[in-house]
């Protein structure tokens, strides 16, 4: 972000249709006590995020993943010298009801949790935050943040039946389709299942979620025009990504390397 070379205090929105997200740096006082009524989860980036949460002085550490309850009262401020830097997404609690089917809300009384899964669940939906997030994406990566909270939370879920033909129709429609935009709506309307069930089966019978795996099957298609000769800009949109940079983000979050650092290596192992 442009605010991050300067030691002024900052902070940057970026919005979606149903959630706010935040990036922001404070050298001392953030925030006075106040409270929401969304979940506030995030992550400290940079020196010492601390608050008084639930009457205890907490501390997070870059790295940490911060959830905050909605309607508990809290505020923020620099714990070091050197002040601190963080992301922030705000999320209704209905979207996680929607999920949950009726489930009490998961509570994370400490408010700071070093739980891996959490960690991860929330940089995907932070990682890029001046860019826009598909729709299909945004409800994958929620879906996985509302499972980590709720296990971490010590909720067990209950014993159920997994609809094999069900997500197996939504992964061939996935093999099959070129499509730029896809939606759980879709992919309800393929499977005749609801969604967040269906969420749940794919994962457990496929081993990953309909997002991470629309988006390899993406990324493989990619990767074969690439081999053929395309420009990147023609490879991802006949690949169906949105754009170039829009593959260009995925494909260094799944490989680790930009697409044309990779195909340069890929042309030289050819030539050797």
């Amino acid at each position: 972000m442009n605010g991050s070379a300067t030691n002024k205090d900052w902070f940057v929105h970026s919005q979606t249709p149903r959630l706010e997200r935040l990036e922001a740096y404070f050298g001392g006082h953030a925030y006075d006590p106040h409270r929401h009524d969304t979940y506030a989860v995030g992550i400290t980036l940079a020196g010492v995020q601390s608050f008084h949460y639930r009457g205890v002085h907490r501390h997070s550490l870059p790295g940490r993943t911060i959830v905050i309850h909605p309607d508990e009262i809290h505020d923020g401020h620099a714990g070091a010298a050197g002040g601190f830097r963080y992301r922030m997404i705000y999320i209704p609690p209905n979207v996680f009801q929607d999920m949950l089917g009726g489930q009490p809300l998961p509570f994370l009384p400490g408010g700071i949790t070093t739980d891996t899964r959490m960690a991860e669940s929330v940089v995907r939906l932070l990682r890029h935050i001046d860019s826009p997030l598909e729709t299909f994406e945004e409800d994958d990566a929620l879906f996985d943040l509302a499972s980590a909270m709720n296990a971490h939370a010590g909720a067990r879920p209950a014993p159920r039946r997994f609809d094999y033909p069900a997500a197996q129709r939504v992964r061939a429609f996935i093999d099959d389709t070129t499509q730029r935009s896809i939606t759980l709506s879709q992919l309800e309307a393929v499977s005749g299942q609801n969604r967040w069930r269906l969420s749940r089966d794919f994962r457990v019978l496929f081993g990953t979620s309909p997002y991470r795996y629309l988006t390899m099957r993406r990324l493989e298609r990619c990767k074969r025009r690439l081999r053929a000769g395309q420009t990147l800009a023609d490879a991802a949109f006949d690949a169906g990504f949105a754009d170039q940079s829009h593959m260009t983000r995925q494909f260094t979050d799944a490989y680790g390397i930009p697409p044309g650092r990779w195909l340069k290596l890929t042309q030289q192992a050819q030539n050797d």
